[in-house]
């Protein structure tokens, strides 16, 4: 399974990059994560829980970035093994570029699976695939551009929007 797609984000490129680098926001980005460890020189270790269909599985996986061009592109690549249900695998290169809102991240996905996991069908694999992808991505702009205006404001009283917008804060700290 292959896909494609970008994303402007109203941040500057290199806090864009700061957070694709960090475990705490890949962790709040992957949907299912329950833990992200680790560093982008050594990889990042992650367990995710998952359901695809009518399998459901706890995958325990690594995460590595690879071809890293400072500020300009990498590629995270992570492979996942859900016991009985299989595995799953992919890769995603990233590419930052400057637009006037910010950072346009252009990305291309590949995915694989396998054992049961790979039983269910392409239509759906490929589906789960895509929209595994797009969870993401809309989840790392979001976390990266942090809360809207109007809803910071509605939402000063939420101990979410102090989390979205302090990520930049427990990187450097």
């Amino acid at each position: 399974m292959q896909m494609n797609d970008q994303r402007d984000i109203n941040a500057p490129r290199s806090e864009v990059w700061a957070a694709l680098l960090s475990a705490d926001v890949l962790k709040e980005c992957v949907p299912g994560a329950q833990e992200v460890t680790g560093n982008p020189q050594d990889g990042f270790e992650a367990t995710v829980v998952q359901k695809v269909g009518p399998v459901k599985a706890t995958f325990k996986g690594q995460v590595s970035l690879t071809d890293m061009v400072e500020g300009e592109s990498l590629t995270l690549s992570g492979e996942g093994k859900g016991g009985a249900a299989g595995f799953a695998k992919g890769e995603a290169k990233v590419r930052l570029e400057d637009i006037p809102e910010g950072t346009r991240l252009i990305y291309d996905v590949e995915a694989k699976v396998g054992g049961k996991l790979a039983q269910l069908g392409s239509r759906l694999i490929d589906g789960f695939a895509k929209k595994m992808a797009d969870q993401f991505f809309e989840n790392f702009q979001n976390v990266v551009e942090g809360p809207a205006e109007d809803e910071a404001a509605t939402a000063d009283s939420t101990e979410e929007a102090p989390k979205k917008k302090g990520w930049l804060s427990r990187l450097k700290g």
